[in-house]
């Protein structure tokens, strides 16, 4: 158990519209194309001690478009990428499950899907995270949905109208070190 004094705030950031450009249904790197600046964000992040964590919902595991190893594939790329610009995401977490999936053993509404908390529940037991001083960017609401049910701030992202670096250096200007 580690004791609040070992605990720091974690950055959760949805992956599609927020660290890559949501063109729906993304599995391959070579369909990746990252929001400007995503990578620096990342390392803005990383540098100011934060625990970085992805969580995305990925339907199209359920929908039979892919399988859940060419999500850990497509992260594990991101972080190849991620790391020659010197970042990195501490963990990845998604959701492969919808309600209307095709394939039977994803086709369920579940709790890690957000704006369910599964996820970042999961999170903050394999993590060592002070909620308080936590926040997920996000670009839908579901992602701030997911956020207020886990009582940290949730941060509505546009990436057509707003620098993903300029608001994580807003964040982090608010977190109380």
């Amino acid at each position: 158990m580690q004791s609040d004094q070992d605990k720091r705030p974690a950055a959760f950031l949805d992956r599609d519209g927020v660290i890559n450009i949501d063109t729906g249904y993304v599995h391959q790197i070579n369909q990746l194309e990252w929001v400007t600046d995503a990578p620096e964000a990342v390392r803005l992040l990383n540098e100011a001690g934060l625990i970085v964590i992805v969580v995305t919902n990925q339907s199209g595991v359920a929908r039979g478009l892919y399988d859940d190893a060419a999500v850990n594939k497509l992260h594990a790329d991101m972080q190849d990428v991620l790391r020659a610009k010197g970042a990195h995401v501490d963990a990845f977490y998604f959701c492969p499950h919808h309600p209307d999936g095709t394939i039977k053993e994803f086709a369920v509404d579940c709790q890690c899907r957000k704006p369910g908390t599964g996820m970042l529940e999961q999170a903050a037991r394999e993590w060592p995270i002070d909620r308080s001083r936590s926040f997920l960017i996000g670009d839908r609401d579901a992602d701030m949905g997911a956020a207020a049910a886990f009582n940290i701030r949730g941060v509505k992202f546009d990436a057509q109208a707003e620098s993903l670096l300029d608001l994580v250096r807003r964040q982090l200007k608010t977190i109380v070190t």
